[in-house]
Protein backbone atom coordinates (compact mmCIF):
# COMPACT_ATOMS: atom_id res chain seq x y z
CA UNK A 1 0.00 0.00 0.00
CA UNK A 2 1.50 3.61 -1.00
CA UNK A 3 1.15 6.09 1.35
CA UNK A 4 -1.98 8.43 1.07
CA UNK A 5 -4.01 11.74 2.20
CA UNK A 6 -7.53 11.05 2.80
CA UNK A 7 -9.38 14.02 2.84
CA UNK A 8 -13.56 14.37 2.44
CA UNK A 9 -14.53 17.56 4.61
CA UNK A 10 -18.09 17.27 2.74
CA UNK A 11 -20.86 17.23 4.74
CA UNK A 12 -23.60 14.98 3.99
CA UNK A 13 -27.12 15.20 4.67
CA UNK A 14 -28.51 11.62 3.04
CA UNK A 15 -32.24 11.00 3.58
CA UNK A 16 -36.07 11.67 2.42
CA UNK A 17 -37.00 15.16 2.60
CA UNK A 18 -33.60 16.22 3.27
CA UNK A 19 -33.67 19.28 0.87
CA UNK A 20 -36.22 21.10 2.12
CA UNK A 21 -33.40 22.02 4.90
CA UNK A 22 -31.14 23.78 2.37
CA UNK A 23 -32.64 27.26 3.45
CA UNK A 24 -31.56 26.61 7.28
CA UNK A 25 -28.07 24.43 6.30
CA UNK A 26 -26.80 28.05 4.63
CA UNK A 27 -28.44 29.93 7.27
CA UNK A 28 -26.19 28.19 9.86
CA UNK A 29 -22.76 28.74 7.64
CA UNK A 30 -23.94 32.44 7.44
CA UNK A 31 -24.44 33.02 3.87
CA UNK A 32 -26.75 35.36 3.23
CA UNK A 33 -26.21 35.39 -0.65
CA UNK A 34 -26.32 32.63 -3.25
CA UNK A 35 -26.26 32.26 -6.64
CA UNK A 36 -28.51 28.67 -7.83
CA UNK A 37 -27.03 27.11 -10.41
CA UNK A 38 -29.65 24.47 -12.10
CA UNK A 39 -30.07 22.31 -15.61
CA UNK A 40 -32.58 23.13 -17.92
CA UNK A 41 -35.59 23.20 -16.09
CA UNK A 42 -36.43 19.83 -14.86
CA UNK A 43 -36.24 20.92 -11.23
CA UNK A 44 -39.10 23.73 -12.02
CA UNK A 45 -41.18 20.81 -13.38
CA UNK A 46 -40.71 18.18 -10.53
CA UNK A 47 -41.35 20.40 -7.66
CA UNK A 48 -37.76 20.97 -6.02
CA UNK A 49 -37.58 24.75 -7.37
CA UNK A 50 -40.11 25.22 -5.30
CA UNK A 51 -39.13 23.27 -2.41
CA UNK A 52 -35.63 25.21 -2.32
CA UNK A 53 -36.58 28.24 -2.90
CA UNK A 54 -39.73 28.33 -0.26
CA UNK A 55 -36.52 27.07 2.30
CA UNK A 56 -34.21 29.85 1.15
CA UNK A 57 -36.52 32.56 1.30
CA UNK A 58 -37.45 31.38 5.06
CA UNK A 59 -34.03 31.68 5.98
CA UNK A 60 -33.42 35.01 4.47
CA UNK A 61 -31.51 34.34 2.01
CA UNK A 62 -31.15 35.97 -0.93
CA UNK A 63 -31.06 34.51 -4.73
CA UNK A 64 -29.30 34.91 -7.87
CA UNK A 65 -30.70 32.61 -10.22
CA UNK A 66 -28.62 30.81 -13.03
CA UNK A 67 -30.05 28.21 -14.99
CA UNK A 68 -29.03 26.53 -18.66
CA UNK A 69 -26.82 24.34 -17.51
CA UNK A 70 -26.35 21.63 -20.18
CA UNK A 71 -24.85 18.01 -20.21
CA UNK A 72 -20.89 18.67 -20.49
CA UNK A 73 -20.81 21.90 -18.70
CA UNK A 74 -20.06 24.93 -21.40
CA UNK A 75 -16.89 26.89 -21.41
CA UNK A 76 -19.19 29.93 -22.13
CA UNK A 77 -22.15 29.39 -19.90
CA UNK A 78 -19.38 29.39 -17.20
CA UNK A 79 -17.97 32.97 -17.94
CA UNK A 80 -21.53 33.74 -18.04
CA UNK A 81 -21.88 32.68 -14.27
CA UNK A 82 -18.24 33.91 -13.55
CA UNK A 83 -19.20 37.49 -14.40
CA UNK A 84 -22.78 37.44 -12.39
CA UNK A 85 -21.36 36.05 -9.18
CA UNK A 86 -18.48 38.68 -9.39
CA UNK A 87 -20.68 41.38 -9.97
CA UNK A 88 -23.68 40.13 -7.50
CA UNK A 89 -21.27 39.27 -4.61
CA UNK A 90 -22.20 35.79 -3.94
CA UNK A 91 -20.94 33.77 -1.02
CA UNK A 92 -21.48 30.59 -2.31
CA UNK A 93 -22.87 28.42 -5.09
CA UNK A 94 -25.37 26.12 -4.89
CA UNK A 95 -25.92 23.30 -7.23
CA UNK A 96 -29.01 21.63 -7.27
CA UNK A 97 -29.16 18.86 -10.33
CA UNK A 98 -26.81 16.41 -11.51
CA UNK A 99 -22.86 16.18 -12.04
CA UNK A 100 -22.94 18.55 -15.15
CA UNK A 101 -24.62 21.51 -12.59
CA UNK A 102 -21.77 20.17 -9.94
CA UNK A 103 -19.22 20.86 -11.92
CA UNK A 104 -20.29 24.63 -13.90
CA UNK A 105 -20.80 25.78 -9.66
CA UNK A 106 -17.15 24.58 -9.36
CA UNK A 107 -15.65 26.20 -11.84
CA UNK A 108 -17.92 29.45 -11.21
CA UNK A 109 -16.22 29.14 -8.21
CA UNK A 110 -12.72 29.26 -9.14
CA UNK A 111 -13.26 32.47 -11.54
CA UNK A 112 -15.33 34.37 -9.13
CA UNK A 113 -12.99 34.02 -6.41
CA UNK A 114 -9.35 33.74 -8.12
CA UNK A 115 -10.19 35.64 -11.34
CA UNK A 116 -8.74 33.28 -13.33
CA UNK A 117 -9.41 32.29 -17.16
CA UNK A 118 -10.91 28.64 -15.86
CA UNK A 119 -10.41 27.26 -19.51
CA UNK A 120 -6.65 28.14 -18.78
CA UNK A 121 -7.04 26.58 -14.75
CA UNK A 122 -8.20 23.27 -16.42
CA UNK A 123 -5.61 22.90 -18.70
CA UNK A 124 -3.00 23.43 -16.06
CA UNK A 125 -1.66 26.54 -17.83
CA UNK A 126 -2.83 28.43 -14.99
CA UNK A 127 -2.49 27.51 -10.73
CA UNK A 128 -5.03 28.15 -8.04
CA UNK A 129 -6.28 26.83 -4.77
CA UNK A 130 -9.32 29.22 -4.39
CA UNK A 131 -12.65 28.85 -5.06
CA UNK A 132 -16.01 30.10 -3.08
CA UNK A 133 -18.03 27.60 -0.97
CA UNK A 134 -19.92 24.85 -3.61
CA UNK A 135 -22.76 23.45 -1.91
CA UNK A 136 -25.20 20.28 -3.80
CA UNK A 137 -28.53 18.94 -3.86
CA UNK A 138 -28.07 16.26 -6.08
CA UNK A 139 -30.56 14.70 -8.55
CA UNK A 140 -28.66 12.32 -10.53
CA UNK A 141 -26.37 9.57 -9.37
CA UNK A 142 -23.13 9.10 -11.11
CA UNK A 143 -20.27 12.07 -11.43
CA UNK A 144 -19.65 11.64 -7.60
CA UNK A 145 -18.99 15.48 -8.01
CA UNK A 146 -21.10 16.15 -4.84
CA UNK A 147 -17.90 14.60 -3.13
CA UNK A 148 -15.17 14.78 -5.30
CA UNK A 149 -12.21 16.99 -5.75
CA UNK A 150 -12.71 17.69 -8.86
CA UNK A 151 -14.43 19.17 -12.04
CA UNK A 152 -15.06 18.93 -15.57
CA UNK A 153 -15.74 21.45 -18.37
CA UNK A 154 -16.06 21.58 -22.50
CA UNK A 155 -14.69 23.96 -24.45
CA UNK A 156 -17.31 23.74 -27.69
CA UNK A 157 -15.09 25.91 -29.54
CA UNK A 158 -11.84 24.04 -29.31
CA UNK A 159 -13.66 20.59 -29.04
CA UNK A 160 -11.75 20.24 -25.89
CA UNK A 161 -13.43 18.76 -22.64
CA UNK A 162 -10.63 18.77 -19.72
CA UNK A 163 -11.22 17.75 -16.04
CA UNK A 164 -8.98 19.32 -13.26
CA UNK A 165 -8.88 18.40 -9.03
CA UNK A 166 -8.10 19.81 -6.20
CA UNK A 167 -9.25 19.13 -2.48
CA UNK A 168 -10.24 23.05 -2.97
CA UNK A 169 -12.81 21.80 -5.46
CA UNK A 170 -14.54 18.83 -2.42
CA UNK A 171 -18.18 21.16 -1.61
CA UNK A 172 -18.72 21.93 1.66
CA UNK A 173 -21.97 19.88 2.21
CA UNK A 174 -24.33 17.73 -0.18
CA UNK A 175 -27.73 16.57 -0.12
CA UNK A 176 -28.66 13.15 -1.03
CA UNK A 177 -32.23 12.08 -1.23
CA UNK A 178 -32.62 8.97 -3.31
CA UNK A 179 -36.67 10.09 -4.11
CA UNK A 180 -35.21 13.13 -6.32
CA UNK A 181 -33.57 10.17 -8.53
CA UNK A 182 -37.24 8.12 -9.02
CA UNK A 183 -37.69 10.60 -12.23
CA UNK A 184 -34.51 10.08 -13.73
CA UNK A 185 -35.19 8.03 -17.09
CA UNK A 186 -33.72 4.67 -17.68
CA UNK A 187 -31.24 6.04 -19.96
CA UNK A 188 -29.98 8.13 -17.96
CA UNK A 189 -30.12 6.24 -14.86
CA UNK A 190 -28.14 3.44 -16.31
CA UNK A 191 -25.43 6.40 -17.64
CA UNK A 192 -25.11 7.14 -14.16
CA UNK A 193 -24.51 3.52 -12.97
CA UNK A 194 -21.36 2.98 -15.74
CA UNK A 195 -20.32 5.89 -14.41
CA UNK A 196 -20.12 5.20 -10.35
CA UNK A 197 -18.78 1.72 -11.40
CA UNK A 198 -16.33 3.64 -14.11
CA UNK A 199 -15.12 5.74 -11.07
CA UNK A 200 -13.97 2.39 -9.30
CA UNK A 201 -12.74 0.23 -11.88
CA UNK A 202 -9.81 3.58 -12.66
CA UNK A 203 -9.23 2.96 -9.52
CA UNK A 204 -8.55 -0.34 -9.22
CA UNK A 205 -7.28 -1.08 -12.56
CA UNK A 206 -3.95 0.75 -12.24
CA UNK A 207 -0.14 -0.84 -11.11
CA UNK A 208 0.18 -0.99 -7.69
CA UNK A 209 0.89 -2.03 -4.49
CA UNK A 210 -1.26 -4.63 -3.02
CA UNK A 211 -4.11 -2.95 -1.01
CA UNK A 212 -6.41 -5.85 0.11
CA UNK A 213 -8.79 -3.42 2.34
CA UNK A 214 -9.13 -0.72 -0.21
CA UNK A 215 -10.10 -4.15 -2.83
CA UNK A 216 -12.70 -5.64 -1.04
CA UNK A 217 -14.10 -1.73 -0.72
CA UNK A 218 -13.80 -1.24 -4.37
CA UNK A 219 -14.93 -4.73 -5.25
CA UNK A 220 -18.16 -4.90 -2.72
CA UNK A 221 -19.19 -1.18 -4.16
CA UNK A 222 -18.92 -2.45 -7.79
CA UNK A 223 -21.13 -5.63 -6.67
CA UNK A 224 -23.69 -3.63 -4.89
CA UNK A 225 -24.40 -1.24 -7.66
CA UNK A 226 -24.58 -4.28 -10.15
CA UNK A 227 -27.49 -6.33 -8.05
CA UNK A 228 -29.16 -2.60 -6.91
CA UNK A 229 -28.76 -1.79 -11.03
CA UNK A 230 -30.64 -3.98 -12.05
CA UNK A 231 -33.56 -3.78 -9.66
CA UNK A 232 -33.89 0.02 -10.59
CA UNK A 233 -34.20 -0.53 -14.25
CA UNK A 234 -37.34 -2.67 -13.03
CA UNK A 235 -38.30 -0.76 -9.97
CA UNK A 236 -37.31 2.69 -10.30
CA UNK A 237 -39.25 3.91 -7.62
CA UNK A 238 -36.95 1.58 -5.20
CA UNK A 239 -36.10 3.36 -2.41
CA UNK A 240 -33.39 0.89 -1.16
CA UNK A 241 -32.12 0.16 -4.31
CA UNK A 242 -31.90 3.87 -5.32
CA UNK A 243 -30.56 4.57 -2.19
CA UNK A 244 -27.32 2.40 -2.64
CA UNK A 245 -26.57 4.01 -5.86
CA UNK A 246 -26.48 7.24 -4.99
CA UNK A 247 -24.20 6.71 -2.10
CA UNK A 248 -22.34 4.58 -3.98
CA UNK A 249 -22.08 7.49 -6.57
CA UNK A 250 -20.43 9.69 -3.83
CA UNK A 251 -17.73 7.12 -2.57
CA UNK A 252 -17.05 5.46 -5.67
CA UNK A 253 -15.47 9.43 -6.40
CA UNK A 254 -14.19 11.02 -3.20
CA UNK A 255 -11.15 8.56 -3.56
CA UNK A 256 -11.80 5.58 -0.73
CA UNK A 257 -12.05 3.44 -3.40
CA UNK A 258 -8.53 4.46 -4.39
CA UNK A 259 -6.98 4.61 -0.92
CA UNK A 260 -2.80 3.56 -0.86
CA UNK A 261 -3.25 3.27 -4.78
CA UNK A 262 -2.79 6.07 -7.80
CA UNK A 263 -4.94 6.33 -10.84
CA UNK A 264 -4.33 8.01 -14.49
CA UNK A 265 -8.56 7.80 -14.84
CA UNK A 266 -7.51 6.61 -18.57
CA UNK A 267 -10.67 5.16 -20.26
CA UNK A 268 -11.91 9.19 -18.49
CA UNK A 269 -9.21 10.67 -20.91
CA UNK A 270 -10.70 8.34 -23.63
CA UNK A 271 -14.19 9.18 -23.42
CA UNK A 272 -13.52 12.91 -22.51
CA UNK A 273 -12.19 13.22 -26.18
CA UNK A 274 -15.55 11.32 -27.39
CA UNK A 275 -17.69 13.29 -25.60
CA UNK A 276 -15.73 16.58 -26.28
CA UNK A 277 -16.14 16.20 -30.40
CA UNK A 278 -19.32 14.52 -30.07
CA UNK A 279 -21.03 16.83 -27.49
CA UNK A 280 -24.72 14.61 -27.35
CA UNK A 281 -22.97 11.53 -25.87
CA UNK A 282 -23.80 10.88 -22.65
CA UNK A 283 -20.57 10.50 -20.44
CA UNK A 284 -21.39 7.42 -19.12
CA UNK A 285 -22.70 5.60 -21.91
CA UNK A 286 -19.70 6.09 -23.45
CA UNK A 287 -17.89 4.69 -21.01
CA UNK A 288 -19.79 1.67 -21.01
CA UNK A 289 -18.51 1.31 -24.24
CA UNK A 290 -14.79 1.91 -23.49
CA UNK A 291 -14.22 0.57 -20.70
CA UNK A 292 -14.80 -3.27 -21.80
CA UNK A 293 -12.34 -2.44 -24.77
CA UNK A 294 -9.64 -0.93 -23.05
CA UNK A 295 -9.98 -4.48 -20.50
CA UNK A 296 -9.70 -6.59 -23.52
CA UNK A 297 -6.35 -4.47 -24.53
CA UNK A 298 -4.65 -4.34 -21.01
CA UNK A 299 -5.96 -7.61 -19.14
CA UNK A 300 -2.37 -9.60 -20.05
CA UNK A 301 -0.61 -6.91 -18.03
CA UNK A 302 -2.21 -7.97 -15.27
CA UNK A 303 -3.96 -11.31 -15.63
CA UNK A 304 -4.46 -12.05 -12.06
CA UNK A 305 -5.77 -8.51 -10.97
CA UNK A 306 -8.66 -8.73 -13.74
CA UNK A 307 -9.35 -12.70 -12.96
CA UNK A 308 -9.56 -11.11 -9.13
CA UNK A 309 -12.33 -8.82 -10.36
CA UNK A 310 -13.82 -11.15 -12.00
CA UNK A 311 -14.36 -13.41 -9.00
CA UNK A 312 -14.74 -10.92 -6.67
CA UNK A 313 -17.68 -8.80 -8.67
CA UNK A 314 -19.53 -11.37 -10.88
CA UNK A 315 -18.38 -14.20 -8.36
CA UNK A 316 -17.01 -16.42 -11.66
CA UNK A 317 -15.68 -19.55 -10.35
CA UNK A 318 -13.41 -20.50 -13.56
CA UNK A 319 -10.04 -21.51 -11.35
CA UNK A 320 -7.84 -21.00 -14.87
CA UNK A 321 -6.58 -16.96 -13.95
CA UNK A 322 -6.74 -16.18 -17.90
CA UNK A 323 -10.05 -17.79 -18.34
CA UNK A 324 -11.24 -15.89 -15.09
CA UNK A 325 -10.42 -12.61 -16.31
CA UNK A 326 -12.03 -13.21 -20.23
CA UNK A 327 -15.00 -13.98 -18.27
CA UNK A 328 -15.03 -10.89 -16.27
CA UNK A 329 -14.56 -8.60 -19.08
CA UNK A 330 -17.49 -10.13 -20.87
CA UNK A 331 -19.50 -10.02 -17.39
CA UNK A 332 -18.63 -6.37 -17.73
CA UNK A 333 -20.05 -5.94 -21.10
CA UNK A 334 -23.12 -8.20 -20.58
CA UNK A 335 -23.68 -6.37 -17.91
CA UNK A 336 -23.71 -2.93 -19.39
CA UNK A 337 -25.89 -4.41 -22.10
CA UNK A 338 -28.33 -6.15 -19.96
CA UNK A 339 -29.62 -1.89 -18.61
CA UNK A 340 -29.67 -0.72 -22.11
CA UNK A 341 -26.19 0.83 -22.68
CA UNK A 342 -24.34 0.76 -26.43
CA UNK A 343 -21.55 -1.44 -27.17
CA UNK A 344 -20.24 0.41 -30.27
CA UNK A 345 -19.88 3.68 -30.73
CA UNK A 346 -21.63 3.30 -34.25
CA UNK A 347 -24.83 2.98 -32.20
CA UNK A 348 -24.39 6.78 -31.42
CA UNK A 349 -24.79 7.97 -35.46
CA UNK A 350 -21.54 9.07 -35.86
CA UNK A 351 -18.66 8.48 -38.44
CA UNK A 352 -15.31 6.86 -37.55
CA UNK A 353 -13.29 9.84 -36.15
CA UNK A 354 -10.76 7.65 -34.49
CA UNK A 355 -7.95 9.31 -35.69
CA UNK A 356 -8.81 12.56 -34.40
CA UNK A 357 -10.27 11.21 -31.16
CA UNK A 358 -6.76 9.70 -30.50
CA UNK A 359 -5.04 13.45 -31.26
CA UNK A 360 -7.34 14.56 -28.66
CA UNK A 361 -6.73 12.62 -25.81
CA UNK A 362 -3.14 12.81 -26.45
CA UNK A 363 -3.31 16.80 -26.78
CA UNK A 364 -2.02 16.47 -30.50
CA UNK A 365 0.51 13.66 -29.57
CA UNK A 366 2.12 15.73 -26.69
CA UNK A 367 1.36 13.23 -23.87
CA UNK A 368 0.93 9.05 -22.86
CA UNK A 369 -1.73 7.81 -20.70
CA UNK A 370 -0.13 5.74 -18.44
CA UNK A 371 -2.04 2.43 -16.42
CA UNK A 372 -1.35 -0.85 -17.57
CA UNK A 373 -0.82 0.05 -20.91
CA UNK A 374 1.28 3.54 -22.05
CA UNK A 375 -2.06 5.03 -24.53
CA UNK A 376 0.05 7.04 -27.55
CA UNK A 377 -1.92 8.36 -30.63
CA UNK A 378 -1.47 4.79 -32.14
CA UNK A 379 -2.60 2.84 -29.19
CA UNK A 380 -5.80 4.98 -28.74
CA UNK A 381 -6.92 5.16 -32.32
CA UNK A 382 -6.44 1.31 -31.94
CA UNK A 383 -9.03 0.99 -29.12
CA UNK A 384 -11.23 3.64 -31.08
CA UNK A 385 -11.26 1.63 -34.09
CA UNK A 386 -12.06 -1.72 -32.07
CA UNK A 387 -14.75 0.08 -30.04
CA UNK A 388 -16.45 1.61 -33.74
Amino acid sequence: MRDFNFYTPTKIYFGKGKEALIGEIIKGYGFKKIMLQYGMGSIKKSGLFDTVMASLTENGIEVIEMGGVEPNPKYDFINEAIKVAKAEKVELILAVGGGSVIDSSKYTAIGAASGLDVFEVAMGRAKTDKALPVGCILTISAAGSEMSASAVLTNSELGIKKGMGGDFLRPLFSILNPELTYSVSPYQTACGISDIMAHTMERYFFPCDDTPITDRIAEGLLKAVVESGRVVMTEPNNYEARADIMWASSLSHNNLTGCGRENALAVHQLEHALSGLFDHIAHGAGLAVLFPAWCRFAYKENIERFAQFARGVFDIREENDEAAAILGIEALEGFFKEIGMPQKLREFDIPNESAALAELCTMNRTRTIKSYLEIDAQLAKEIFDFCY
